[in-house]
């Protein structure tokens, strides 16, 4: 493991994003590196056809959830 450089301002909004999606700073910038990373080797996949292809290989079955409709 290394140690990345990044701007203060970016590592703020790291820190922000991070609280809301429960993961640590670390982990989230992670997964905006992982995602990045898939969103420009795949530049026709929307956002959510990559997240839902990385639920799909992890095992995960999102079908057999039910959204709460307002």
């Amino acid at each position: 493991m290394g140690i990345v450089n990044i701007d203060e301002d970016l590592h703020d909004q790291i820190r922000k994003a991070s609280a809301v999606s429960c993961r640590s700073i670390n982990a989230q910038a992670a997964f905006w590196i992982k995602i990045g990373m898939l969103a420009e080797t795949n530049p026709l996949l929307s956002f959510n056809e990559i997240i839902a292809r990385e639920l799909h290989a992890a095992g995960v079955d999102a079908r057999q959830l039910k959204a709460v409709v307002p």
